[in-house]
């Protein structure tokens, strides 16, 4: 049997340490390493081991009686948090490492809702329990309380009778079992396979204690593990598998990480993904660390990489795979490029979009109005990890201007667009519909045009043209989002409309159509959860009421208080030394990304962007109109009188 686990956890909480461990026990490694002392297996980046923290997810590969497990250790910091939540793609089983000694902290639960959200088994290991000050019970209460009811301990052995409080946990979320259980009735192979079957669905989290540098409780934790997991993977049928990490080796060669789902893969075979070839599979390789071996055939449940697919992106399924991966885990960060002005900055833009295959959080912006290249990213530690990696891997030192943050556009009513494109020998029109959508919906398209009007070949072409971008805004001529755009009619010539006329068309009726609606700047927000005394509830209300956030009634419980609220992450992304400062570093705070809103301060955006939308060339709602065998040009607040579809 074949089993992918992922290793997770907020920084600090001992991860790499366990993980360690666990290829101690079961033989994958010769000698334990250390985080501190610079050499553990899989931490094996010169960067990883000068910070001492995972910033790259890497699998390692171990037997443990009848199956092989493939772990794959994720980075804890937040500035990595989009490469740990590409790594979750590959899990069957995830394992949550919590300090003993720091309890439920702020990234941990960002961890367990992207699990939650990717319906990945989740066992929990509090670690650190040598130096713990709470006791294994209050630590559970606690991860109770901000994770799940449906945490167990099973610390204690399983033996031929599960113990009573298990029991009866069990029990309590299975209907007919606890009918069974009232009457007295058990067993212990019923319960048992029903608890293998309730943490597969997500239903109950199994919790061990112990301590990974102290080497407590891991032998146990294994033998648990095996015993409580399994996957059903069908070799049988059809490959499929999905893309979850793109790298480059050392010569230059592009490696696509995939995990298979079903059947199996060969050397040389051709790969499909929907409707395009990404190329042959030239050669497979299953890694433990940095080494690898290269095999002819790879299996479901596989976890490898492979050379051949040229155009393969993170997130695409290879084969009879209805899937598409919705990462949360977004930039609200970006900075500018600094280097020296003597170099090619063709070359540099290749470097960078080189990492951005590995990194599509990245998403690297090409300013070519003002030559520089824009990079997204999550936090300072990333900018400075990412200048480390840039000199190693080419050769070039560069720098970062200061952070700014990431805005997006939307409107807030619904008005029509039309843009017309009919220079000589060219001809197209197009009419949109745009209305606002609920905040975080994206772009979405939809099709009311009739065949009369418009052949279903260029109403396609309207819909691909709406994709194949980012448009910008108005306002400051950032991304456009949660706007449904709606292609009304059209009209095409039989003889004069070529290839582009549609994206002229498209991209002006858009532009028109924002032109006239009521546009509106958005900003990114935080979730969070403050604990601290009661004695500074006082002071953390009117800090949060100063940084234009927003809270729910605070809950108190003897003498600690809790407020959840929601505040914009330009001004609280700072505030965490301050509350660790003002709280003598006895509360915590925890932020989570909650995703766009209206913008606190707009108007002083909208002037500090001083964005001129006419100046904007590559986005004009102009249109161009032929008259005798002479085009023209007219201004988008003109043009809907002009156009051809209109009655």
């Amino acid at each position: 049997m074949r089993k992918t686990i992922g290793i997770l956890a907020h920084v600090d909480a001992g991860k790499t340490t366990f993980a360690e461990q666990v290829l101690y026990h079961t033989n994958s490694i010769r000698s334990r390493g250390r985080v501190d002392h610079r050499d553990s297996f899989l931490d094996s980046h010169s960067i990883e081991r000068e910070r001492g923290i995972t910033v790259f997810s890497d699998q390692a590969i171990f037997e443990y009686e009848d199956s092989t497990y493939y772990l794959i250790d994720t980075p804890g910091h937040i500035d990595f948090s989009c490469e740990m939540e590409r790594a979750i793609e590959a899990m069957d089983y995830a394992v949550l490492i919590i300090s003993a000694l720091q309890g439920v902290q702020g990234h941990t639960e960002t961890v367990w809702q992207l699990l939650r959200k990717n319906k990945i088994p989740t066992f929990i290991f509090i670690n650190k329990m040598d130096s713990a000050i709470l006791t294994e019970n209050e630590i559970l209460c606690e991860i109770k309380d901000n994770l799940s009811k449906d945490v167990c301990s099973i610390t204690n052995e399983f033996s031929s009778v599960i113990n009573e409080e298990l029991i009866e946990f069990i029990a309590e979320r299975d209907e007919e079992l606890f009918l069974n259980y009232i009457e007295g009735k058990y067993s212990y192979e019923v319960w048992f396979n029903k608890f293998i079957a309730l943490i597969k669905e997500n239903k109950v989290f199994p919790c061990f204690s112990g301590s990974a540098l102290q080497d407590i409780g891991i032998d146990k934790f294994l033998d648990k593990l095996h015993k409580l997991t399994y996957t059903d993977y069908s070799e049988a049928e059809g490959f499929g598998g999905k893309v979850y990490k793109i790298r480059h080796d050392d010569i230059g060669n592009k490696l696509t990480f995939i995990k298979a789902l079903k059947g199996s893969l060969n050397i040389k075979q051709e790969i499909i993904y929907g409707d395009n070839k990404l190329g042959k599979i030239n050669n497979i390789r299953i890694y433990n660390g940095t080494k690898y071996k290269e095999v002819k055939k790879v299996v479901a449940g596989d976890v490898f990489a492979v050379i051949g697919l040229d155009s393969s992106k993170i997130g695409d399924c290879i084969g009879n795979i209805n899937y598409k991966p919705n990462f949360e885990m977004v930039p609200t960060l970006s900075s500018k490029v600094i280097f020296d002005s003597k170099l090619n900055v063709k070359n540099i833009l290749e470097y960078f979009k080189l990492l951005e295959e590995e990194d599509p959080g990245l998403n690297i912006i090409w300013q070519e109005k003002t030559k520089e290249i824009q990079v997204h990213i999550m936090g300072i530690i990333q900018l400075e990890v990412l200048k480390q990696v840039v000199k190693e891997r080419f050769n070039l030192d560069v720098e970062f201007a200061p952070c700014e943050i990431i805005y997006k556009e939307t409107i807030e009513n619904t008005v029509i667009g039309y843009g017309h494109f009919e220079p000589l020998g060219h001809y197209a029109e197009v009419h949109l519909e745009l209305e606002t959508l609920k905040r975080g919906s994206g772009i979405v398209f939809s099709n009311k045009c009739h065949v009369d009007d418009l052949a279903v070949g260029n109403q396609n072409l309207v819909r691909t043209h709406i994709f194949e971008k980012e448009h910008s805004g108005i306002l400051t001529g950032s991304e456009l989002t949660d706007i449904k755009i709606t292609l009304l009619t059209g009209r095409a010539h039989n003889k004069h409309t070529s290839g582009g006329d549609f994206r002229e068309a498209t991209f002006r009726a858009l532009r028109q159509g924002l032109e006239k609606a009521n546009n509106i700047l958005l900003e990114p927000y935080y979730d969070f959860k403050i604990q601290a005394d009661v004695d500074y509830i006082g002071k953390i209300i009117s800090d949060i009421q100063r940084l234009n956030g927003s809270f729910k009634e605070p809950e108190i419980v003897e003498n600690k208080f809790i407020i959840r609220g929601r505040g914009p992450v330009s001004k609280f992304m700072s505030y965490t030394m301050e509350f660790i400062n003002n709280t003598r570093g006895k509360g915590k705070i925890s932020f989570k990304l909650s995703g766009y809103d209206r913008c606190h301060n707009e108007d002083e955006i909208i002037q500090n962007k001083n964005y001129n939308k006419k100046a904007d060339i590559e986005c004009t709602s102009s249109s161009i109109f032929c008259s005798k065998g002479q085009a023209f040009v007219v201004e988008g607040e003109n043009v809907e009188r002009y156009m051809h579809c209109i009655e």
